[in-house]
């Protein structure tokens, strides 16, 4: 954890919204995105989930964080320049009951920086909707995440689910949770288990975790 990650987290728990984005936009100067998004983003955040879940701050405090970094992340992506020309898509989304969804954004962030195109669906998606949605539209990668670890045995459903489609998707999870999870009990072949931002980059550009019995390529 920096000074700058703890900065930032009290800004937003400040509701300094101005601040937090001068910060940031003072931060690209020197760094990429992907940097904002896994050494000062990504870090606040913990540290304000870890705040709620030791009731150091409230449900409401929490809540306006969470809005504040939103806006930061929306305003750092526009300043972000897409790469066109790969014909790849990923749907993007969290299971039912999961309500976070900053680290959702990042990873489309992402996906987008190299060309995906994108279908973000949000948080709390319920299967059923996820499914006709990816039935629809065909994506090559199906990405989820969760922050909680009771999210995970959702995560194993949908991720069972998909793998039933009959134009066969790969499957990404990540998130707080999955980071810090047992894998062996929530993955299945052909599931990818991204544990930050920067692995699911190397992923992104080599098309291929090495390192790992189970790997899906793109």
């Amino acid at each position: 954890m920096t000074i700058q990650a703890r900065e930032l987290a009290e800004l937003f728990l400040a509701g300094e919204d101005e601040k937090a984005m001068d910060a940031v936009l003072e931060y690209l100067e020197s760094h990429s995105h992907d940097e904002l998004y896994h050494d000062l983003l990504t870090p606040a955040m913990y540290l304000i989930g870890d705040w709620w879940q030791e009731n150091i701050i409230s449900v409401a405090d929490e809540h306006l964080a969470t809005a504040i970094c939103d806006f930061v992340v929306s305003a750092a992506e526009l300043k972000r320049k897409p790469a066109h020309g790969i014909q790849r898509k990923v749907m993007v989304l969290g299971p039912e009951g999961e309500d976070h969804y900053i680290g959702l954004k990042m990873v489309s962030s992402l996906f987008k920086e190299h060309g995906w195109q994108v279908q973000y669906l949000g948080p709390n998606l319920p299967l059923d909707a996820a499914l006709d949605s990816a039935r629809r539209w065909q994506p090559d990668v199906i990405a989820m995440s969760a922050a909680l670890a009771y999210r995970l045995p959702a995560l194993k459903v949908y991720s069972e689910a998909f793998q039933e489609l009959d134009f066969n998707p790969s499957i990404i999870i990540g998130g707080r949770a999955v980071a810090s999870a047992d894998i062996s009990k929530i993955r299945t072949e052909g599931t990818l288990v991204v544990k930050d931002l920067p692995q699911l980059k190397t992923w992104l550009q080599t098309g291929k975790e090495k390192e790992d019995d189970l790997d899906i390529s793109i």
